[in-house]
């Protein structure tokens, strides 16, 4: 008989947010069931990989999709009209991926917890968002998550900055002055560039990059980015931001580039040379359970290689080989 979980107000998005390390997996293997059952894109997946409810009866077993079908394909789980469809930045040779939301609320619900998790109350933050390349487009979850986390945090001097990097710098300056905890996130290339034109002495104020060097500049490591902002910048350490169009949730890194995640989001590592076998050691490439992707997938076989880490922290050390560039993540690791 099929599995049918609550709807999307109802006590399942509780359960799925409140899950400790001991809940994950049962969650996680009745979400496999519930989308192998009304996700045929997904069934058809798991089918020709040898993956059934029958068979899978554990986080190992469960087969992830392949994150290119985001690319061709409308990855749904239940049939439904979108919300809203999130589109990946990409490049021109590329094609991007579309992720159909049913609920925006979802999303802002697992955003939200998570940054609270990470980072606490959002009222006692000013929000300075340094995001132009995804301002200049429609359909950016990240900037869909930005401007509700400026809106949430009641801060007068909270908003977006293009290119206006004058303004940006005279406000981080009236806001240390204050004492104000301010948290600065931007694409990478912007942030450069910031710091490029304005060296300060932050004291109360975190950056964060959210990757992405789309062209813009020469492309540098995680590390030299990292070294050059904290120095220009005078900040102790460069937080980070993993997250995708593919996913409803994110991972936080509060420095070096090793990144935590939810309680409702996992990453497991998969072989670099077969992607249905997990890799032997803490080396490979990322597969990623994020259980808020309740009404896409919640399975996804990402591209990134990476490292694993015995807590559950992981790194994002590069892309697999002739994988397409992604817009977040044009930045050698």
């Amino acid at each position: 008989m099929p599995i049918e979980l609550p709807n999307i107000a109802g006590e399942w998005n509780d359960k799925i947010f409140s899950l400790t390390a001991a809940s994950f997996e049962a969650a996680a293997l009745q979400t496999f069931v519930y989308q192998y059952q009304h996700n045929s894109l997904y069934a058809q997946y798991a089918n020709a990989v040898g993956k059934t409810p029958e068979n899978v009866t554990s986080l190992q077993a469960i087969p992830f999709l392949p994150i290119r079908f985001f690319k061709t394909q409308q990855v749904c789980t239940t049939a439904f009209v979108p919300e809203a469809v999130f589109e990946s930045s990409g490049t021109t040779q590329t094609i991007n991926s579309r992720h159909l939301v049913k609920s925006l609320s979802l999303y802002r619900q697992s955003f939200m917890r998570a940054f609270e998790l990470f980072y606490g109350n959002v009222k006692d933050w000013c929000i300075l968002g340094l995001l132009p390349s995804y301002l200049e487009r429609s359909n950016s979850s990240l900037v869909v998550m930005a401007d509700e986390l400026i809106k949430q945090s009641g801060q007068p001097q909270s908003g977006f900055y293009l290119y206006d990097h004058q303004r940006l710098a005279t406000t981080l300056q009236q806001l240390e002055a204050a004492g104000q905890q301010t948290l600065l996130i931007g694409v990478t290339f912007a942030l450069l560039d910031f710091a490029t034109d304005y060296p300060l002495q932050l004291r109360h104020t975190t950056v964060m990059e959210t990757g992405g060097m789309k062209g813009r500049r020469e492309e540098w490591t995680r590390q030299q980015v990292h070294d050059y902002l904290t120095q220009r910048l005078g900040v102790s350490s460069v937080h980070s931001e993993y997250g995708m169009t593919e996913l409803l949730s994110q991972a936080y890194s509060a420095g070096n580039g090793i990144f935590q995640c939810p309680p409702w989001m996992r990453v497991q590592l998969r072989a670099d040379d077969d992607p249905l076998m997990p890799a032997s050691g803490n080396n490979g490439i990322i597969n990623v359970i994020d259980l808020a992707n309740l009404y896409s997938c919640a399975f996804i076989a990402t591209d990134d290689a990476g490292k694993l880490y015995a807590d559950g922290a992981f790194e994002v050390t590069g892309r697999v080989d002739n994988a397409d560039l992604r817009g977040c993540s044009l930045m050698t690791l």
